[in-house]
């Protein structure tokens, strides 16, 4: 039986690419794709691949918050990661929402392969590029001790600065939370008054150098 795949990635020629090198392969299938974590998470529960490959940096829900859920309700299934980001927070932050592995997308295609070979094989994978780095980390301690996002926000809030900081307005945030425009802004200035920020851009500028969005 080939691998099932999921393919995670905002960009359409990245999943094109991807899936043609993959399906190039008898051993590996691509059951399906996904522009945005939410319909990520979606399709782990639908299918029920043995992986989903995704990007860290999506719209609606990021790489980490989806990781997150997909772990929580597919335990089954395995996530690895594929980004363009060796920033320490990206890959500390992935490992810990239970990401099986993580690799940077300027690797070799043979090293995705590779990837997923460990991940079926149920050891961790990361880049040669970021495994020192991460050693050294949690050597240091700096993986635990840091009060990243995930550490001062709770997840509610966390998906209530992603969506503002993508520049939904309160109402379409509201809409898309399922929440009343008066709680949607108690959420905000709950985020505001953890962080010490007070300002969209501010928070905005934040959550893009805390992994939650991209530019």
């Amino acid at each position: 039986m080939p691998v099932r795949i999921v393919l995670a990635d905002d960009h359409r020629m990245v999943r094109e690419g991807l899936r043609d090198l993959l399906e190039r392969r008898t051993d590996l299938q691509v059951v399906g794709e996904a522009a945005d974590g939410e319909t990520a998470a979606r399709l782990a529960r639908e299918l029920r691949p043995d992986i989903v490959i995704l990007d860290v940096s999506m719209p609606r829900l990021n790489g980490i918050e989806a990781t997150r859920r997909i772990v929580a309700e597919c335990p089954t299934v395995k996530v690895l990661a594929l980004s363009m980001h060796s920033d320490r927070r990206f890959v500390i932050e992935m490992l810990k929402a239970g990401a099986s592995g993580y690799l940077l997308k300027d690797g070799a295609f043979d090293e995705l392969v590779h990837a997923i070979e460990s991940v079926m094989a149920r050891a961790a994978f990361l880049s040669p590029a970021i495994t020192d780095m991460v050693v050294k980390e949690y050597v240091a301690g700096l993986a635990g001790g840091e009060r990243s996002a995930f550490a001062v926000l709770t997840p509610r809030e966390r998906e209530v600065l992603q969506l503002v900081a993508e520049g939904l307005p309160t109402k379409a945030v509201a809409a898309r939370l399922g929440l009343s425009i008066k709680t949607v802004e108690t959420y905000r200035q709950q985020i505001m008054d953890k962080l010490d920020l007070h300002s969209v851009a501010e928070l905005t500028k934040y959550a893009i150098r805390e992994g939650l969005t991209s530019l």
